[in-house]
């Protein structure tokens, strides 16, 4: 089969090939995984931090991407979930040992045996691939190959996000940062919180105006100031800044959930700027979000199925997945992007 490998930490301001095409063994299902022939995977900022050196594989090579959609082809013995034909999707979430005092309580993504797709084992950026199919989901016929590819990490994870704010309908929402994450927990919030107003801060002119076409409230810089104090923002950035600003948009108890794997170092002095007082004080609280469970990618997948949230999406055939690696590191993104694998 066809496959993009990821060998080594690339500086893609530097590098235009971080990922090397190869032909590899079809990979057989072992007791209780399928094997699945892909269609389609999202494409994720989650890949730059992994290609960057942010969020490394622990050995290399390795087959990025995680969020795959295609058709099972072939089920390893004692699996019973799935049949030949049937259509899944893999999410983030690889594996979790399932006897940990997280993995008890529903909380697999603190398991410390966690397994990230395309980071700590093979991902979608293939042909093929295995899985153990406790970690397949059935995908809704409401949606295509290419919009499911964004709901299993952008939307899952957003999810994850706008449950951790703690918001009631009528209270006022926070986005920082508008890319495929920020868009779906938009057209979610719109949904679940209709009364409640949507405010948008994003860096360009045009993200800002997608979020308008989309229902916000508002859009502005992330230092402008918003209409009104929220009573939650979700920065998804992975920068310092957009938090530090988030903070002083918080009305007294409001929470800033940070939807990041990591933030950016170079951009540390920012956090010498924070005043208790302005920035803290008052009862706010910062929760980070860190993975997804199993119930966070199948929630959202049914929710996402009666709502319907159909993603913005922009596709790439499977030839051009450094191109389409380079274009989120670089370019406007509006809504997601999905490697065609066919």
């Amino acid at each position: 089969m066809k496959a993009w490998l990821l060998h080594r930490i690339s500086n893609l301001d530097e590098v235009t090939h971080p990922l090397e095409l190869a032909e590899m063994p079809v990979p057989e299902p072992k007791d209780f995984e399928i094997r699945i022939k892909i269609s389609c995977c999202g494409i994720c900022h989650t890949e730059l931090d992994e290609i960057e050196g942010r969020t490394p594989p622990e050995k290399y090579p390795i087959v990025p991407g995680h969020q795959v959609v295609g058709l099972v082809d072939k089920c390893g013995k004692g699996s019973k979930n799935f049949k030949n034909g049937d259509r899944v999707g893999v999410a983030w979430i690889f594996s979790a040992c399932g006897q940990c005092e997280f993995c008890l309580v529903g909380l697999e993504n603190l398991c410390p045996d966690f397994m990230g797709t395309g980071r700590d084992k093979n991902g979608g950026y293939a042909q093929f691939m295995v899985v153990d199919e406790r970690f397949a989901y059935r995908i809704p016929s409401r949606f295509s190959d290419v919009e499911a590819a964004p709901l299993l990490c952008a939307g899952a994870i957003g999810y994850r996000s706008l449950n951790l704010t703690g918001i009631a309908d009528g209270q006022t929402l926070g986005l920082t940062g508008f890319g495929a994450s920020g868009h779906l927990v938009l057209k979610m919030a719109r949904h679940q919180y209709p009364n409640s107003p949507l405010f948008v801060f994003a860096r360009s002119k045009e993200e800002q105006a997608f979020a308008m076409d989309l229902g916000a409230s508002w859009a502005g810089k992330v230092t402008d100031t918003a209409p009104k104090k929220l009573n939650a923002i979700i920065d998804t950035t992975p920068v310092w800044t957009t938090s530090i600003e988030s903070l002083l948009q918080l009305k007294p108890g409001g929470r800033l959930v940070i939807n990041a794997i990591r933030k950016e170092s170079d951009d540390q002095e920012a956090l010498m700027h924070i005043s208790y007082r302005d920035h803290l004080w008052m009862e706010k609280e910062i929760k980070t979000v860190a993975n997804i469970t199993r119930s966070d990618v199948e929630e959202f997948l049914s929710l996402a199925a009666s709502i319907p949230i159909i993603p913005t999406v922009e596709t790439y055939p499977f030839s051009k997945a450094n191109e389409a690696i380079l274009d989120l590191k670089q370019k406007h993104v509006k809504g997601a992007k999905v490697l065609l694998c066919r």
